[in-house]
């Protein structure tokens, strides 16, 4: 039996919030939602759903692993998600990729990418 990717899982103080944020981010669905727990799904065409899990302890460290997103307009997108409550950490031009990294409003990092769709 093969595995498939189910979820992606964010350790959160506030799961309700963060997920709020990312589904502005992303465009993808609030499903159920607790005080404790927190999840998005899209519309299936694209990427496993997220998950917001509470945790008592903040983040200390950076990702090891940790989302990529992609745009054609990047410059556009970084703002986007600045106004949304994301802080720029650093822009990077490497292999060939031009991105920039974010951090979400509890620290996890992210970055957008030059990409376009395809």
């Amino acid at each position: 039996m093969a595995l498939h990717l189910h979820s992606l899982t964010f350790d959160a103080a506030d799961p309700p919030a963060l997920a709020q944020f990312w589904a502005a981010v992303t465009g993808y669905d609030l499903g159920q939602v607790s005080p404790f727990f927190a999840e998005l799904t899209g519309d299936g065409r694209f990427g496993p759903r997220l998950m917001f899990i509470q945790v008592r302890e903040g983040k200390t460290a950076k990702n090891r692993f940790h989302p990529d997103l992609g745009s054609a307009d990047l410059d556009g997108e970084v703002e986007r998600v600045i106004g949304l409550g994301a802080r720029l950490v650093g822009r990077r031009q490497e292999w060939g990729v031009t991105w920039a990294t974010l951090a979400d409003p509890e620290g996890n990092e992210f970055c957008i990418g030059l990409h376009a769709p395809g």
